[in-house]
């Protein structure tokens, strides 16, 4: 059954307009921590609320959504954090777009290269399995870090020495809108880009000034 949360109107001014979002949050917060099992006092769902409504409706009420499915236990704010869609990738998907070699470039970032500063040693080591659980415990707690302190995802490049993959990473952050296009260009000068990425990068040079 699909629930229906209350609309947040736009038709007051700012401070009551904040009230409805946060009312209409709490709401949501309550039926979702009902679902997962727990009783939730209306104080608590305020309070949960009052944390999360600075963020993108859509992205909120898609991580509760989540909650719903992913959840074995109490809703806690954690948990509706770690599931807020902000453009950064989830632990399993940064883990694997990590650099194992000096050939291999990757766009990144803040939190997943702090992550990985923490890992590498590790790895150096021999040590697979304590690598990914250190990188996936550092860099959740980074997410939920910035995240709470409201910081954008910001993107930033790690070139390896293979001119190939660094071509192929660059025009997937292109594409992905993490990085520029004149920053890419930047880092594809013509005399080592192939013809079809300098094609992709002027055709989005060109959407870009529409």
């Amino acid at each position: 059954m699909k629930i229906h949360y209350p609309q947040w109107s736009d038709s007051t001014g700012p401070a009551a307009r904040r009230q409805a979002r946060r009312a209409a949050l709490a709401q949501a917060v309550s039926l979702t921590a009902e679902v997962c099992g727990q009783a939730m006092s209306n104080a608590a769902a305020d309070m949960l609320a009052g944390d999360l409504c600075d963020f993108d409706e859509a992205q909120v009420l898609a991580a509760l959504a989540r909650c719903r499915m992913e959840l074995q236990g109490p809703l806690k704010a954690a948990e509706i954090l770690a599931r807020i869609d902000d453009g950064r990738p989830d632990t399993d998907e940064a883990w694997s777009m990590m650099p194992h070699s000096e050939l291999a470039s990757v766009v990144w970032t803040d939190e997943m290269a702090r992550a990985w500063g923490i890992a590498l040693p590790l790895l150096n080591v021999g040590d697979a399995g304590g690598a990914r659980t250190a990188f996936c415990e550092t860099y959740a707690r980074a997410v939920r870090e910035a995240r709470t302190r409201r910081e954008p995802p910001h993107w930033t490049p790690s070139l390896g020495i293979d001119p190939a993959g660094r071509e192929r990473v660059l025009l997937e952050a292109l594409d992905k809108k993490r990085l520029s296009p004149s920053h890419v260009a930047q880092l594809l000068p013509e005399q080592s880009a192939t013809l079809s990425a300098l094609e992709i990068i002027a055709q989005v040079k060109i959407k870009s000034l529409r």
